[in-house]
């Protein structure tokens, strides 16, 4: 269930939550979360994690715990109405073993009318997602995020200045051989450097699905 204001069920998200490895019964606290679309992602790869949301708007809040409700997860999957840029004052340091975000990608221009703060970094900068995640993060804990790849720079520095170490890294490319459109990071508290890169597709050369494509969707 969607609503006004929050994005909607992307590539992105998909990406992520494919990305994304949970140790069991894991805690994930999703940053900027909207109406819960990477908790019912994960909830649903992983069958014994839970997922709590931080989001600024009341009504996709609203929705998130609908959206729990209706797949019978609301004991799984819940919903806090507030700003992560005031993250104390929301949670106990240290109280999950993951975060994740699909954050706000631009910083100019036009807002989009129907998704103002969804889509653009007003309201969530890098700064304040990789601060909001330090907070929360036990140590050792792990960041999944999703962004465009102009903005890796600024990402890893950000992360670096709060104990976030980049331990994994993928460029996605909308099709092979053609330009990295996504990169996927995870980085962790207080580790030491050392970094995977990984690369994958959508489209192969001739522009059919790759088989990552058709193992994101379970084609």
């Amino acid at each position: 269930q969607l609503c006004d204001g929050a994005f909607p069920l992307s590539t992105d998200s998909m990406l992520l939550a494919h990305f994304v490895n949970l140790r069991r019964n894991a805690q994930v606290l999703d940053l900027g979360s909207g109406c819960g679309t990477l908790g019912l992602l994960l909830c649903a790869r992983f069958g014994d994690c839970a997922v709590t949301g931080i989001e600024l708007l009341e009504n996709a809040h609203e929705a998130a715990l609908r959206n729990a409700d209706q797949n019978g997860i609301g004991h799984r999957l819940t919903s806090i109405c507030g700003d992560l840029r005031m993250i104390p004052d929301l949670l106990t340091p240290g109280s999950y073993r993951v975060c994740i975000s699909n954050p706000p990608y631009f910083t100019g221009g036009p807002q989009s009318q129907s998704t103002p703060l969804a889509r653009h970094t007003d309201s969530c900068s890098l700064q304040d997602l990789c601060k909001a995640a330090a907070w929360a993060l036990q140590y050792g804990g792990d960041f999944y995020i999703v962004h465009k790849p102009e903005q890796l720079g600024a990402l890893c520095h950000h992360a670096a200045v709060n104990k976030l170490e980049p331990k994994r890294l993928m460029l996605l490319r909308h099709k092979e051989g053609g330009p990295v459109s996504l990169v996927l990071l995870q980085c962790r508290k207080g580790a030491k450097p050392g970094l995977i890169i990984e690369e994958e597709c959508l489209l192969d050369a001739e522009g059919n699905p790759s088989a990552y494509y058709r193992k994101l969707y379970h084609l």
